[in-house]
């Protein structure tokens, strides 16, 4: 009971703080072009939330040339929330051991009292001892672990992946 109380007090500040920010005429450009949180969690609300800051339903769009991959954002959860705060950013994506695309963030996410997972095939993670964002695209074998961080899900094939691989991938929120 205390959790559902903190979440609803969370998201009726964030609403609170985007809306201040919108009220003050503060724009993404008032912070060097890196939103702020609460910036992120009002340009992240799904529509139809009604101003909460809720995230669930976010599509984050991944992008270099002609290939793109979206994430929805099926949780919420402290190191989603710091995730979207980031966008938008640039990173490259790497192979990782025939299992996974890795990134590495600008920094490290805020994610204490985000849940661990038992991550699947078509999963984006965030691996907390690297610092890095992973696609899962082979999950055999793999089980749950405190220090893999659900973000979001994702459909796209092995291929488009490997076009993403070694570009400036841009990422940002698109809904």
């Amino acid at each position: 009971m205390k959790r559902k109380a903190r979440g609803v007090a969370v998201a009726g500040l964030l609403a609170l703080l985007a809306w201040a920010d919108v009220g003050c005429g503060a724009g993404q450009g008032s912070s060097g072009g890196v939103p702020s949180s609460s910036q992120a969690a009002g340009s992240s609300e799904t529509p139809g939330s009604g101003g909460t800051g809720q995230v669930v339903g976010t599509v984050v769009r991944f992008s270099a040339g002609s290939t793109s991959v979206e994430v929805t954002i099926d949780q919420d959860n402290p190191a989603v929330r710091d995730f979207l705060s980031m966008l938008p950013l640039t990173l490259k994506l790497e192979e990782f051991a025939g299992r996974e695309k890795i990134g590495y963030l600008p920094r490290k996410l805020a994610y204490s009292g985000s849940p661990g997972s038992d991550p699947e095939d078509g999963d984006l993670i965030y691996y907390v001892p690297w610092g890095n964002i992973g696609f899962y695209y082979n999950t055999t074998g793999i089980g749950y672990s405190d220090q893999t961080i659900h973000l979001g899900t994702y459909k796209a094939s092995l291929g488009q992946l490997e076009q993403l691989e070694g570009h400036a991938v841009t990422v940002e929120v698109v809904r």
